[in-house]
């Protein structure tokens, strides 16, 4: 089943089956067709509380996005610093 996507209820059902339950992960994976990674990734992003989830969640896509402006920002440095060196060059 590889490729397949799972809804995030499906999957917060399952980290429940693990953290309220106390049913072992591989149990669980094997149960729902899924593998052991998958549960294991699952339970360490849906087994903390919502709120911290999404604050989690906030500070990815901040982390993302200033990665991005950095990497604009950059490129747009290099380019004024070949500008500056071609244009002292035709002017000197």
């Amino acid at each position: 089943m590889s490729g397949k996507r799972y809804t995030g209820e499906f999957k917060v059902a399952a980290v429940k089956q693990i953290i309220d339950r106390g049913h072992p992960a591989a149990e669980v994976a094997e149960r729902l067709g899924v593998s052991v990674h998958s549960i294991y990734a699952w339970t360490k992003r849906y087994g903390v509380p919502e709120v911290e989830r999404k604050a989690q969640d906030a500070q990815s896509d901040e982390l993302r996005r200033l990665k991005a402006e950095l990497k604009r920002v950059t490129e747009e440095r290099d380019i004024l610093k070949k500008a500056a060196v071609y244009f002292a060059k035709t002017s000197g």
